[in-house]
């Protein structure tokens, strides 16, 4: 489903004073309103808990999408195995079609950032495919992120509402508002963990979009399939 321009204005005008569990049991009922699944993605990076708490509270047995594209650290490992025992999350994890050996092999090592070009196709290989893969088969109508406005100059320009033309869904991100001070109180409040060791090959710096929640990222993902 895709929202008129005037809707998104009105939504984001709503939800604009309210707090976080709010916008996300907000983005829980818009599902189901229109008839379909509502997901909730992560890549387990700092302070992703908060937003998989978040969703876990609005709905329980809320899928959880993750790319696991076979380059995270340890601690990224370790971090998501704590968070699935702790938030019982009903992780569904989508891998590449090629391992991470094999694609050393044949392309060498992951690019650098000076090498945007051949980021973007790693990008598209190792991340975008699966993670369009997963939206398909599971469809969802509602698109819970945890994409905030200070995190790149790309997403300054989005808001709490969007609509992701990329992969066909609404676009929800609970914490869009928030600062690291704000995110930093909810983890303490809640007694969950962090990740500091989190390192996305596909984006190289935090100033540069993976693909995901960029115009070129859904184009980059069906030339991977």
């Amino acid at each position: 489903m895709a929202a008129s321009k005037e809707q998104l204005t009105s939504w984001n005008t709503e939800l604009r004073g309210k707090l976080p569990l709010e916008i996300t049991r907000w983005a829980v009922d818009l599902a189901a309103k229109l008839g379909g699944p509502v997901i909730v993605s992560t890549n387990f990076r700092p302070f992703e808990a908060v937003v998989l708490h978040l969703a876990t509270q609005a709905k329980a047995d809320i899928p959880v999408l993750w790319v696991d594209h076979g380059y995270n650290r340890p601690a990224t490992y370790r971090h998501a195995e704590e968070l699935k025992k702790l938030l019982g999350l009903n992780l569904k994890a989508y891998l590449p079609k090629v391992t991470p050996a094999h694609r050393d092999v044949v392309e060498g090592p992951v690019p650098t950032p000076d090498n945007e070009e051949a980021l973007k196709k790693f990008s598209a290989v190792m991340k975008l495919e699966p993670f369009q893969r997963g939206m398909r088969e599971i469809a969802p109508a509602v698109w819970i992120t945890a994409l905030r406005k200070v995190q790149n100059p790309n997403r300054a320009g989005l808001d709490i509402v969007s609509d992701d033309s990329n992969f066909g869904s609404i676009k929800v991100s609970p914490v869009f508002h928030l600062s690291d001070a704000e995110l930093e109180a909810y983890l303490s409040e809640h007694k969950l963990p962090n990740e500091w060791d989190y390192f996305d090959p596909a984006k190289a710096d935090e100033k540069r979009e993976c693909g995901l929640h960029a115009s070129w990222g859904g184009a980059a993902a069906k030339s991977a399939s």
